[in-house]
């Protein structure tokens, strides 16, 4: 009896491997919160340099890590589109580079714009409040409390809770595709005409960088990760050129 073909069969390998790993990782912080009370994002997901919780590893570990299924979700569906047409032209050895390449420069710019932060709010505090933050303020964020001091909470949230999620290799992938594909039609949820690739990026990446410098309270999307994604993807591809005659 034919049963059809394994649909995993037709995905290139390094993309395969890629939703595999994020799945697998999410799964097991599940199964690891739930039955030995361990927060696996909490080991692997990227803090603050200033912070005690704070580990080299977490530069790359961060981008497996995602807060739930729907970031998960909506980070491996990108992947999947448009990753495996990059990782066809490109070849797997230089997709991979180029995939962690831009996580890796999506957690730096990150981390630069939120040391500049950090420095700002820290300049209003006494170095007895500073320490009080970095050293005890995971406790109250873990019941669910912060401090009633304003500058102390934010510095908290900036100190004290990890980034995580593929999102910054993901708009590296997306700067990709527009600058190697420009032209191509993008049909997008909500939204009833086409959009050339290079519109829908520039678009994208100009809404990414008003909500960074906005800082709207209570946004948690890590806005600077995902323009460092698309910053060092973009100097990669012309460190490598490209030829336009080859694509459309």
């Amino acid at each position: 009896m034919n049963r059809g073909a394994n649909p995993l069969m037709n995905i290139s390998p390094v993309v395969k491997n890629l939703l595999i790993i994020n799945a697998a990782v999410l799964l097991l912080g599940g199964i690891l919160s739930q039955f030995s009370g361990i927060d696996l994002a909490r080991i692997i997901g990227l803090y603050y340099f200033g912070s005690d919780s704070f580990r080299p590893f977490q530069i790359v570990t961060h981008m497996f890590m995602h807060a739930g299924f729907l970031h998960l979700l909506f980070n491996m569906y990108a992947l999947w589109i448009f990753g495996q047409v990059l990782e066809r032209v490109w070849g797997p050895k230089r997709f991979l580079i180029y995939y962690l390449v831009t996580g890796f420069g999506a957690a730096i710019l990150h981390s630069l714009v939120n040391y500049f932060h950090a420095q700002s709010i820290m300049s209003s505090l006494t170095p007895e409040q500073i320490n009080e933050v970095i050293s005890k303020g995971y406790l109250a964020l873990s019941d669910g409390m912060n401090y009633t001091n304003s500058a102390m909470g934010k510095l908290n949230l900036l100190v004290n809770i990890p980034t995580v999620g593929a999102s910054g290799a993901v708009f590296g992938i997306l700067l990709a595709f527009g600058m190697l594909f420009p032209n191509t039609e993008l049909y997008m949820m909500f939204i009833p005409i086409p959009i050339k690739a290079k519109y829908f990026v520039m678009g994208y990446g100009a809404l990414e960088l008003f909500n960074g410098v906005a800082n709207v309270p209570g946004d948690n999307i890590a806005h600077f990760a995902h323009l460092g994604g698309m910053l060092f993807g973009f100097i990669l591809i012309k460190i490598w050129g490209k030829s336009s005659n080859n694509f459309y």
